[in-house]
């Protein structure tokens, strides 16, 4: 429900933004049956804690990654310590070295995404020269350009 930015209103319907979202709608696309969606948004209900947190749940746009050939852009993903600061920086600033422009920045959370990566969506081709400097960062474990 997170990753896809859905919530739950106080009268217990499934939202994604302002649309509500059916529970066989939700059901299907996680492969359960209904009930388990329903019994999960009654859970959410009564715990204040997840009840603070599934009610303020919002989709936060469309991704570029799909879309990024056909817009021009390339895709980079990059593997490193989720817990380190720095991986965001350091690769921007290389980056605007060689005039390369992030037009979008997506950040896995370690404490929902069992292996996450940053994935930068880059207006135009990464010169070879920025990939070295990259790849040489310490944080950085891995890049892929896709």
């Amino acid at each position: 429900m997170i990753e896809l930015g859905v919530g739950v209103d106080e009268s217990g319907s499934l939202k994604v933004g302002v649309l509500s979202v059916g529970d066989s709608a939700l059901a299907n696309a996680a492969g359960v049956d209904r009930r388990v969606v329903r019994n999960a948004i009654n859970q959410i209900l009564k715990d204040n804690d997840l009840r603070a947190i599934f009610t303020k749940v919002k989709p936060i746009g469309t991704s570029l990654v799909d879309l990024s050939k056909e817009l021009g852009y390339s895709v980079m993903v990059v593997n490193s310590d989720p817990h380190k600061p720095g991986v965001i920086s350091g690769i921007s600033t290389i980056l605007s070295k060689y005039n390369v422009v992030i037009r979008q920045a997506l950040a896995d959370d370690p404490d929902f995404t069992p292996n996450p990566v940053l994935t930068l969506v880059l207006d135009g081709q990464v010169p070879s020269e920025a990939l070295s400097l990259i790849r040489s960062l310490k944080i950085v474990k891995s890049l892929t350009l896709k």
